[in-house]
């Protein structure tokens, strides 16, 4: 009898595949609350980052919410196609353009931010409030490290 476990086993033991499969979902819960809206994931980002953020230079954005300067362009057009998002001359730098929500665009941030909070809340669930917390400290220590 070979006491060696089956390859399946030992992989759903690991920290990476079970972090791997715990994204999946999250991603899924979250993308499934923003589709909602008519908002993929780079949008919520992009709107989250601008609000914290602006009015912010498009590059500037796009290396703070890691999303391809590329596909920022893509985003941020999207974005101002529904008039969330508005581009003007930055101030200190005519090259650039600034960035900052509409009005639409803090109304819409506020809705994803409880369909967000709902998908956070299911993807939990199984889990005890102190747990979570426990969770989310643990994995903040893990991205902090790897940002290092």
């Amino acid at each position: 009898m070979d006491a060696t476990p089956a390859p399946l086993s030992r992989l759903q033991t690991l920290p990476s595949w079970l972090l791997g499969r715990a994204s999946a979902l999250g991603h899924r819960l979250v993308s499934e609350q923003l589709a909602e809206e008519g908002v993929r994931m780079p949008h919520h980002a992009v709107l989250c980052g601008i609000a914290e953020l602006g009015p912010i230079a498009q590059a500037e954005l796009s290396r703070t919410v890691r999303i391809d300067p590329k596909d920022m362009v893509t985003v941020l057009n999207e974005l101002q196609a529904r008039q969330l998002i508005s581009r003007t001359r930055d101030p200190r730098d005519a090259r650039k353009n600034a960035l900052a929500l509409t009005a639409g665009g803090q109304a819409l941030l506020r809705r994803l931010e409880k369909l967000g909070d709902q998908a956070n809340e299911a993807l939990l669930a199984p889990l005890a409030p102190a747990e979570r917390k426990q969770l989310s400290a643990l994995l903040a220590r893990l991205i902090i490290t790897e940002q290092a």
